[in-house]
């Protein structure tokens, strides 16, 4: 090739890219909740689960990884076991190691982290420990904004959440605080993961998902590619059952589609690496002009 074609062509390549005409590869987007390590399980305390959880999370090999009820124990042997990924997390007690992480986790080879923040589920949301109206704890929100290496044009903004098992006021304000966010950065890719402690259909379902007309609208990619919600239950308790609510998601604004979601239900020789099932999903970054801005 001459050096003129050369040019031309990567000239080209630049310009296509700067339009959003080669768009990165998808990715791969777990929630996991791995249910906190100090609990009374018995044969399936953490002590019998680490490796499986660990295994589980090099199996699907996500690119973004959402997980909840982690303790700064687990955090640590999780970093130590998935090397490849940056951990972003704090504590919901105290913003420091007390308590529960609703950490992501990013896979370092695909993406720049960029910024990274916290905010509580309550009044409150900047105090550290604050509980929110009826909730029986305090609840957090990790955030971040990143970069795909190979694609420096295009930036994401990932949610985790893990909402209050018990306060019913408490998870549809939540999911407003949430949706507040996703407003504000209505331009920009988002994902949110989390387990939310009720299903689709609930009030904060659909104060998350509610039609708004701009980008900010998020969408449930299991709904989007046409699964049933039979038999989809995602908490199990250790059995194994699929009965119950889907109350694990993964969710999307209009800047991707889905190209596969699957909640896991695989165990090794009868264990299962959590009380829940992770749920996984691969999406797709849609060109500007797929979203209506070019």
């Amino acid at each position: 090739m001459s050096r003129n074609c050369l040019f031309s062509a990567c000239l080209v390549a630049v310009l296509a890219s700067a339009l959003g005409c080669a768009m990165p590869e998808p990715i791969r987007v777990m929630t996991f909740n791995i249910r906190y390590g100090t609990a009374s399980d018995g044969e399936n305390a953490w002590e019998h689960r680490r490796a499986l959880v660990s295994d589980t999370i090099r199996t699907y090999d996500p690119d973004v990884l959402g997980l909840q009820e982690v303790l700064a124990f687990q955090a640590a042997e999780l970093i130590d076991a998935l090397p490849e990924y940056v951990f972003v997390g704090v504590g919901r007690d105290d913003g420091g190691e007390g308590g529960e992480f609703c950490p992501i986790m990013v896979r370092k080879s695909r993406f720049a982290l960029l910024e990274a923040g916290h905010f509580w589920l309550s009044k409150r949301p900047e105090e550290p420990g604050s509980v929110g109206w009826d909730a029986a704890l305090p609840r957090i929100t990790t955030w971040v904004r990143l970069r795909y290496r190979r694609h420096p044009l295009n930036e994401i903004h990932v949610l985790n959440v893990h909402f209050d098992h018990r306060g019913k006021q408490a998870r549809l304000e939540s999911a407003k605080l949430v949706r507040l966010f996703a407003d504000a950065k209505a331009g920009t890719p988002i994902i949110v993961t989390g387990d939310f402690n009720c299903g689709p259909g609930s009030e904060p379902y659909r104060a998350l998902t509610r039609a708004s007309g701009n980008l900010a609208e998020l969408h449930d990619p299991h709904v989007l590619l046409g699964r049933n919600e039979t038999d989809v239950g995602t908490y199990h308790g250790f059995h194994g059952n699929r009965s119950g609510k889907r109350i694990d998601w993964i969710l999307h604004n209009r800047r991707f589609e889905p190209v596969e979601t699957m909640i896991d239900r695989r165990s090794a020789n009868g264990r299962y690496p959590s009380d829940h099932f992770p749920v996984t999903a691969t999406l797709r970054l849609l060109a500007a002009t797929r979203w209506g801005v070019l």
